[in-house]
């Protein structure tokens, strides 16, 4: 078995400045620069012929390149039970299709459709233990006016998702890009 997803890769250049951003939470686990991304798809726990299956799927999905734009900071869960802090995205009709066709994906290979939550967009750059609320609270309102300049997305990835101790691993397994109509 191996764990997949399907992600937008942040430029270097994007997540430095995210980077910045991370400190002032006590106890969060902040994700290093080259970790960050924003998720198209989860995929989950797959065997390999699936993920054969998806990789091949992927591949085929064909949609042209396009800019994204972050915006804005947000939190989830609600007062001590935050668990994550979050940079947003600007909205994008070309992000919601190429998640769209992911999804379109995950469900020719056969995999349960994602929680009844509605896709929203963003980039995960903590993981948070029981903070104080005041502080992330605080946290959001001196960072809520982020937005970065647009940037390019050529291609998308397949990565894989390694658990440990000490949080996730990512391991970029293939690239599609980005050079198809719609």
């Amino acid at each position: 078995m191996i764990r997949l997803f399907a992600a937008v890769e942040i430029p270097p250049e994007i997540a430095a400045g995210l980077e910045r951003r991370q400190q002032g939470l006590p106890g969060a686990r902040w994700h290093d620069a080259e970790a960050l991304h924003l998720t198209l798809r989860f995929f989950g726990d797959v065997s390999e012929d699936i993920a054969a299956e998806i990789d091949q799927a992927l591949a085929a999905i064909g949609f042209p390149a396009f800019e994204l734009t972050l915006a804005g900071v947000g939190a989830f869960g609600e007062g001590g039970d935050v668990r994550a802090v979050w940079a947003g995205v600007e909205p994008s009709p070309a992000l919601d299709e190429l998640h769209q066709r992911c999804e379109a994906v995950a469900r020719r290979v056969g995999l349960p459709p994602p929680d009844k939550r509605t896709y929203r967009p963003h980039v995960t750059l903590a993981y948070l233990r029981r903070p104080d609320p005041d502080r992330v609270a605080a946290w959001i309102a001196n960072h809520n006016l982020l937005r970065s300049p647009a940037f390019p997305v050529g291609w998308f990835g397949l990565y894989s998702s390694w658990l440990s101790k000490d949080g996730s691993r990512y391991e970029l397994e293939r690239e599609y890009p980005l050079t198809g109509t719609r």
